[in-house]
């Protein structure tokens, strides 16, 4: 018994004796605290070799290759796209005019017709494409329009491997839905990189940096560039497209003598297309394991562009800029390209837009057939289109002297080579199988395609160039002019059966009425005429809970000044009632973080040796009073 109390008199004297070593303790546990702050902060504090102008140059020359990058990804993806789509078209359409190709594959199918019903599908459904691109645009996105697009292509191609009605007839249909879409967005994201490559080589500007409206005529120089790129490589898909014809189908094609044995005259003298051409075309018959290849090869691009859309193509806007955009209202959406065309400048461009419609295609099936291969022959139709290929991508490029002279120039020189192209084809009657012929044929193909390469580059600079600063409406110009050029290939569609000069009549008034007007719309500007855009509603962003159940006319595109007025008073209300809340709810949480406090002090080194300390303190007054 006296051992058991000898060791908790022991136990109560260590007891004791360890207050006064606890808060030498907790000082030393309240050092090693101090300096691990202290490293925390010099880790996390400024670096001596940290230069913050230097990171942020490189950053934003990060940011402008990367533009620079989408600008090239997008050409290439849009010029693999319709390589592939005329190679197989032309490919197809050869295949299915041969009478005993018809007859021995496809014998009662009736592929005529359904090649009659495909091309309806291709020209005549564009005809309503103002009704809803913009809506399409806005909804997707820029980037995933023209990557949904590429989608409606691929599948255009996988529908070849089952010639039927119910396959090739759609597909056309959804083809001639998707190309005012696509073109679309091709011109406006073209032109929204250049307005990116602006703010990134200007990032320093206080309009910049606060997102502002950007000064007048602060990009043009980038416009000209990227759009001049941009055809120098998608003009290249007419070369592309000939490689099907040329290193498949070529050896299978009969000689100019069995397929022009039946043609009288060629050139401006005809009525239709190829009148008397022999219906016969194919020596022999192309095995089907041949053109499924082929087909596989093309469905393999094709699903490449689909990738290059999607992977190596970045936004075309902001997160933030992306609902700005959607919230303005899905009526005023559709209804903003009609207000658009209150404009004077789109009004008097219109002329221009459907002439760039006309002469490419009067360049791919008027004079390439009418003329080309009507004198040569179908084994020569390649070349011609190979050389008119090449020279429209290498003549983009001078597009590149709007650097130094005036936007007219490049319109203006396209429209002159044209119209004596025009005068001279009016003049032009040859008779079949004339190789002699060859030299001016690719003289005249070669011409044209540096017209065609001014206009199109011209009409693309100058609508980029007139709305460089309203990047809110780049989608509704863009959807406008190519727009009109669906209209022009649906009338080109129209006039297959016309006689050559009626058409090289129509082209050449539609010239000289795009000419005028283009000169109209220049002085005008010159002027300084005030033209008349609609104007935006400012974009309506639903916060709150059940704002899904209030009527929203989103058709009331113009509000009076009073409800203007009224509408800023009543924000100025809400932000002070929400000024209101915010500080209570200050308060509130300055309350709750005093009461949390509490036990983070206790919690604390300092705190329990201050508890030590007091607790020994009232121990002492207690004996004190007890004795």
């Amino acid at each position: 018994m006296e051992e058991t109390e000898a060791e908790q008199l022991v136990e109560d004297a260590d007891r004791i004796a360890a207050p006064p070593n606890g808060p030498v303790n907790e000082l030393l546990n309240v050092d090693q605290e101090d300096n691990m702050q202290g490293q925390m902060e010099e880790f996390l504090g400024p670096q001596a070799q940290y230069n913050e102008e230097e990171e942020e140059k490189k950053f934003y020359r990060r940011k402008r290759l990367e533009v620079i990058k989408n600008v090239v990804a997008g050409s290439f993806g849009a010029m693999m796209v319709y390589s592939v789509y005329m190679g197989l078209l032309q490919m197809q359409l050869t295949l299915h005019y041969d009478t005993t190709y018809r007859e021995v594959k496809y014998s009662n199918l009736g592929l005529e017709d359904i090649d009659r019903k495909m091309l309806m599908g291709i020209n005549v459904t564009p005809i309503i494409g103002l009704l809803y691109t913009p809506v399409l645009i806005r909804f997707l996105g820029t980037k995933w329009m023209m990557f949904l697009a590429s989608g409606i292509y691929a599948l255009f191609v996988s529908t070849n491997y089952w010639e039927r009605y119910y396959t090739l007839v759609p597909s056309a249909v959804a083809i001639g839905v998707a190309i005012v879409p696509l073109w679309a967005s091709l011109g406006n994201y073209i032109t929204r990189m250049a307005q990116q490559y602006y703010e990134y080589v200007n990032y320093k500007e206080e309009h910049v940096q606060e997102q502002k409206k950007l000064p007048k005529g602060a990009c043009h120089s980038y416009i000209i560039v990227f759009q001049s790129l941009f055809f120098l490589i998608f003009n290249l898909s007419f070369v592309f497209a000939e490689f099907p014809m040329r290193l498949v189908l070529h050896g299978y094609l009969h000689e100019s003598k069995h397929v022009l044995a039946n043609v009288k005259i060629c050139g401006a003298a005809i009525t239709g297309i190829i009148p008397d051409f022999n219906t016969t075309v194919l020596v022999n018959l192309p095995r089907s394991m041949l053109l499924i290849q082929v087909e596989s090869v093309l469905m393999g691009f094709a699903f490449i562009a689909m990738i290059i859309f999607l992977l190596l193509c970045g936004p075309a806007y902001r997160p933030t800029e992306e609902i700005d955009l959607r919230s303005i209202g899905w009526g005023n959406i559709f209804q903003l390209p009609f207000k658009h065309l209150r404009d004077y400048r789109l009004r008097l461009l219109c002329p221009f837009f459907i002439y760039s419609g006309f002469e490419v295609l009067f360049a791919l099936s008027g004079f390439s057939l009418s003329y080309g291969v009507c004198i040569l022959g179908l084994k020569s139709l390649w070349l011609l289109i190979v050389v008119y290929g090449l020279s429209c991508s290498v003549f983009s490029l001078l597009a590149l002297s709007l650097l130094r002279l005036p936007r007219w120039v490049c319109l203006i020189g396209g429209a002159v080579v044209h119209g004596v192209l025009l005068v001279v084809l009016m003049a032009l009657t040859v008779k079949p199988d004339s190789p002699q012929y060859l030299g001016p044929l690719l003289v005249i193909a070669v011409l044209w395609g540096l017209g065609s390469a001014l206009n199109k580059t011209g009409v693309s600079i100058v609508v980029g160039m007139l709305y460089a600063e309203e990047k809110e409406r780049l989608d509704f110009v863009y959807t406008i002019y190519h727009w009109w050029q669906a209209i022009a290939i649906f009338i080109v569609y129209l006039w297959s059966h016309m006689p050559m000069r009626a058409k090289l009549s129509v082209l050449l008034a539609t010239l000289l009425l795009a000419c005028y007007c283009y000169w109209v719309m220049e002085r005008r500007v010159a002027r300084k005429v005030q033209h008349r855009l609609p104007r935006i509603p400012r974009p309506r962003h639903k916060v709150k809970g059940y704002r899904y159940l209030e009527e929203d006319n989103s058709d009331e595109s113009d509000e009076s000044d009073e409800e203007e007025n009224e509408g800023d008073m009543t924000e100025d209300d809400d932000d002070d009632d929400d000024d209101e809340v915010v500080e209570e709810m200050g308060t509130r949480d300055e309350e709750e973080g005093a009461h949390d406090a509490r036990p983070e002090e206790v919690d604390s080194p300092r705190a329990r040796r201050r508890g030590v300390e007091g607790q020994q303190h009232r121990q002492e007054e207690e004996e004190e009073r007890g004795e």
